[in-house]
């Protein structure tokens, strides 16, 4: 067992390492000139050699990738040529944001998906199983800007007099503030620290934020805001882990263990359950891992419709505006996280499926 998870770690290591090649490859195609982009297209010749040479725009693009490998390693992405602020406290601002959504979506996803998926599997043939199905179809082929569009038409115009009212952008009502977990609790933490940087993360994650301060009020319209994006990101996702988990039940369900635990008399619900569902586990875990991946990529979408103020939304901004630190960073760290996710995944099957350890 040790010796799988110590060879998935060392397989991971490459791919982190392509990432951050791909990644800087990539944002160095990007077509246009950052001076042009940042500056206007009046900027004079002289203006943008200067800056270029301010940026470390003008050295051998080797150089600039030793320099970024450099940075990388250190965990400083750099400054946005944008902003003229360090890239990681931008991260430490727009990311928890993300986490957030994307967390909401995949809890979404998988506590109505994975039921839905079972159901349609019991009842294969069944009208419900049609219902199931087509619903599913219908959410992998339903674009998610046009299900966040309608959503935010319905929801907070249609039924803007009801109680069924919901907010269509932002993550906290004008008026109300989130104060810091930290500062709550009486902690003295240097600014510019690494420590304050960990804990300003954490404190803009808004419902952990307000859990562990106990404001109940913040965490109430924290989760109200993040429905509807929630709701929209999760669509695709939903639709994918219940057609999975329905094609893997049935699979389980013809085998003959099932037929033999059935005929001794076990109550179904335990044959579904214990049985059928936790051998059928271990392509859903697989697909959930994949699906991190979708929800990232939709939050570029989903972030810009509702106004959230996430990674997602920020790396759109920076590729138009080519502002490479910026492009750079949250490609890298969403594309890690990608890779950390389905690692824990194939970590997860030696837990999901004994063989697992002997091989």
């Amino acid at each position: 067992m040790t010796q799988y998870i110590i060879r998935r770690i060392l397989y991971s290591i490459p791919v982190i390492i392509g990432i951050l090649v791909v990644t800087f490859v990539l944002a160095r195609s990007i077509p246009g000139d950052p001076c042009k982009a940042m500056l206007g297209e009046k900027a004079t010749a002289e203006v943008c050699e200067r800056y270029n040479r301010e940026h470390g725009l003008d050295q051998p693009i080797p150089v600039q990738f030793w320099v970024f490998m450099k940075e990388v390693a250190r965990g400083d992405f750099g400054e946005s040529l944008r902003f003229s602020r360090p890239v990681t406290i931008i991260l430490i601002e727009r990311l928890p944001t993300t986490i957030e959504l994307g967390l909401s979506a995949l809890i979404l996803a998988i506590i109505i998906g994975i039921p839905a998926g079972i159901i349609s599997a019991i009842r294969r043939n069944s009208i419900l199983d049609v219902l199931v199905m087509v619903g599913a179809n219908t959410g992998v082929s339903m674009p998610v800007y046009w299900l966040g569009l309608m959503l935010a038409y319905v929801f907070a115009l249609v039924l803007r007099d009801t109680p069924f009212w919901l907010p269509p952008s932002g993550r906290l009502t004008a008026g109300l503030s989130a104060t810091p977990f930290y500062e709550m609790l009486g902690w003295e933490v240097a600014q510019e620290t690494l420590k304050y940087h960990v804990l300003e993360f954490f404190a803009n994650m808004y419902i952990f934020n307000s859990i562990i301060t106990r404001n109940w009020e913040v965490l109430g319209d924290t989760i109200k805001h993040l429905i509807l994006p929630a709701v929209a990101l999760s669509t695709i996702s939903l639709a994918i882990i219940a057609r999975m988990t329905r094609s893997s039940m049935l699979e389980v369900l013809r085998q003959d263990y099932i037929r033999t635990a059935r005929a001794k008399g076990l109550i179904e619900r335990l044959v579904i359950l214990k049985h059928a569902f936790r051998n059928a586990l271990l392509p859903i875990v697989t697909i959930i891992g994949l699906q991190v991946g979708t929800l990232f990529a939709g939050a570029v979408l989903t972030e810009s419709i509702f106004g959230l103020a996430g990674v997602g939304r920020m790396l759109f901004e920076a590729i138009t505006a080519r502002d490479f630190p910026v492009v750079q960073a949250f490609t890298v760290v969403i594309a890690v996280g990608y890779v950390l996710v389905n690692l824990l995944v194939d970590l997860s099957y030696v837990f999901i499926d004994p063989r697992i350890r002997l091989e």
